[in-house]
C-alpha cells in the first residue's frame, strides 16, 4: 500500500497533515487493544477541511497510515520534542488519555521501531523534502504549512481549553522575521476564534526541522481546535456548518503565508 499521497499544486505553498492517516496494519493491529480502532488521537478530516487549498494552487501530502503506526512529526530518533512536559514517542504505545495501545507484553521494541522507519517514516519526508525542492527551483522559495488539530481539551498536554488556533514558528526560528506575528494578527482578526502564537504547540520535529527561513524555506504549524470543525468525541462526526464558518480564516491565513514579503 502506498504509504502517502501528494497533490502537486502550482504556488510556492506545501501542506503537509502528518497525522490524518487511519490505516492499522492488519499484523499490527492484531496485537493492539480494541482502543487502538478507534484512532482516537486522529487529526480528523483535514482534508476535507483544507479542500479550498487546492483552488489556491497548494500542493498537498497526506499520509495513509495512522500515527499509532508510527508519528511523522516525530525526529526518528525519538527525541522528546518538549523536555519535561509529557509527549507521546515515535511508535506511541498509548493514547492521550494513556490507554495502552498494545496487548500486555506486545509493545514495540527498539529493534522494530527501527524497521518500521524506513517503510513508515522515511517515504513520508522524502516526499516532504523533495517536493519542497521542487517548489524551491519554481517559485525561489517554499511555504510549509503543518495542518493539524487536537481536542479542545486533553488534560495530558495542557490545562483547561485550548485556544482555537495553535501557531507555531519554533518560537521564531522555523519562518521570516514578523511572519508568525502577521499569521496571529490574522487569526485575531475575527473575534470568534481565539488564537495564540508559540503556546503550548509551538512546531513539531517537521516545522522545526524543514523551517529554514535563511535558505527561503518558511514553515509554521497550525494546531487547530476540533471543536471548531467537527464532533470531539466518537465517532468524530464532521460538522459541515461549523467548518464552513471556520474556512474562510483558514483560508486567510493561507493568504497571508502567500503574500507576506519579508522585510
Amino acid at each position: 500500500m502506498q504509504t502517502y499521497t501528494l497533490h502537486q499544486g502550482t504556488a510556492p505553498l506545501l501542506i503537509s497533515m502528518p497525522h490524518v492517516g487511519t490505516v492499522l496494519p492488519p499484523e499490527l493491529a492484531q496485537r493492539m487493544q480494541p482502543v487502538a480502532q478507534q484512532l482516537d488521537d486522529t487529526d480528523w478530516h483535514l482534508e476535507q477541511l483544507y479542500d479550498f487549498a487546492r483552488d489556491m494552487g497548494a500542493s498537498i501530502l497526506v499520509p495513509t497510515y495512522s500515527r499509532y503506526v508510527i508519528d511523522l512529526n516525530r525526529p526518528r530518533d525519538n527525541a522528546n520534542l518538549y523536555p519535561g512536559q509529557d509527549t507521546t514517542g515515535l511508535c506511541p504505545i498509548d493514547t492521550f488519555a494513556k490507554q495502552p495501545l498494545y496487548a500486555a507484553g506486545n509493545e514495540p521494541d527498539d529493534a522494530e521501531i527501527a524497521a518500521r522507519v524506513p517503510i513508515y517514516w522515511q517515504p513520508y519526508h522524502t516526499a516532504l523534502s523533495h517536493e519542497l525542492a521542487r517548489i524551491k527551483a519554481q517559485h525561489g522559495r517554499a511555504l510549509l504549512w503543518e495542518a493539524h488539530s487536537i481536542c479542545s481539551e486533553v488534560p495530558r498536554f495542557f490545562t483547561g481549553r485550548l485556544p482555537d488556533f495553535n501557531l507555531g514558528t519554533a518560537n521564531g526560528a522555523a519562518c521570516s522575521a514578523g511572519l508568525g506575528e502577521a499569521l496571529l494578527a490574522a487569526a485575531q482578526s475575527q473575534s470568534g476564534y481565539s488564537a495564540v502564537l508559540n503556546g503550548r504547540f509551538k512546531g513539531g520535529h517537521i516545522t522545526r526541522h524543514y523551517g529554514q527561513p535563511a535558505h527561503g524555506i518558511d514553515a509554521v504549524q497550525l494546531e487547530l481546535s476540533q471543536c471548531t470543525y467537527m464532533q470531539e468525541s466518537h465517532p468524530y462526526d464532521y460538522q459541515p456548518a461549523q467548518a464552513q464558518q471556520v474556512q474562510p480564516l483558514l483560508r486567510q491565513l493561507l493568504q497571508t503565508l502567500l503574500d507576506f514579503k519579508a522585510d
